[in-house]
């Protein structure tokens, strides 16, 4: 019988530095690797034609690769990362939701839809500084520190101006006095792989916004609460935010579609190979 080697399916819209570390890893390891520029596409199930046996979700666009693997998955290929987890993971208020209801330590967080009740909502999370931030978004893009409560006013004036729906809810998060870093740890396959600390002077610590990656040692207590955040949200490739505090480690956020470029420069660990490891072992699993 003839044996078939599996093929991964890239979905993109862009080839970034990330896409390019899979690219190298997928010639080292002589794995089958298609890219499919989801921009170029017509998803038509009925117009298909077999070319893939997984899919890996790499889009710039949360639209563009949430809609690309809601097609996918029809077809009954499976996709890395399944549309389940990545519709709790585009959302911070889910994610929270999610990470609260498994008893995951989070800071305190609200959502409200008026000025009146985001008002009294600060005062039930602990008061000023709060942080207001998009339901759905990444690179620390429309997130703001508000200090006072003419600040609140301001940011949510601007919000009911710019318009939208997703503008009318108000995801209000506790503030945190970090070290002037937190720690992006990858998740993959339910184990923890690696961890860098993003180090820098503005309080987003967010390499997209100028942090500095640095390495980070990767202790019990943040293993035990990276793989519990995971266990929470759902198996597949993970890039959970923590912060540290006095009283320990807290889960800020959980990202589906990470970038890693950063945390393989500074690590050395083949992250671009772990995650294709990963794709095979699922594509495997679903034969």
């Amino acid at each position: 019988m003839k044996v078939t080697k599996t093929k991964i399916g890239l979905l993109h819209t862009t080839i970034r530095g990330d896409e390019k570390l899979f690219i190298e890893s997928a010639k080292k390891r002589a794995v089958e690797l298609s890219l499919i520029d989801v921009r170029e596409q017509i998803l038509d199930p009925l117009g298909y034609l077999p070319q893939v046996d997984i899919v890996l979700e790499r889009c710039v666009s949360t639209v563009k690769g949430m809609h690309a693997v809601e097609y996918y998955e029809s077809l009954g290929i499976p996709a890395v990362n399944p549309l389940s987890l990545a519709m709790v993971c585009e959302n911070k208020f889910l994610t929270s939701l999610t990470l609260v209801r498994h008893h995951v330590p989070t800071p305190r967080f609200a959502l409200v839809f008026n000025e009146d009740q985001a008002k009294k909502a600060v005062g039930e999370i602990g008061g000023y500084p709060v942080v207001i931030k998009p339901v759905s978004g990444s690179w620390g893009r429309l997130v703001a520190r508000v200090n006072d409560e003419h600040a609140l006013e301001a940011v949510l004036e601007q919000k009911a101006i710019l318009g939208g729906p997703d503008h009318h809810a108000y995801y209000i998060q506790q503030y945190i006095e970090k070290p002037g870093r937190d720690i992006r740890i990858h998740v993959i396959g339910g184990r923890v792989v690696a961890a860098i600390y993003r180090q820098s002077s503005h309080w987003v610590t967010n390499t997209a916004r100028g942090a500095q990656a640095l390495p980070c040692q990767i202790d019990t207590d943040l293993e035990t609460i990276a793989k519990k955040a995971g266990d929470a949200i759902g198996e597949g490739v993970l890039g959970i935010d923590v912060f540290e505090t006095n009283d320990g480690y807290v889960v800020n956020e959980v990202n589906h579609t990470m970038e890693f470029k950063n945390v393989q420069r500074v690590t050395g660990i083949d992250i671009a190979g772990i995650i294709l490891d990963y794709c095979l072992s699922v594509a495997r699993r679903k034969q």
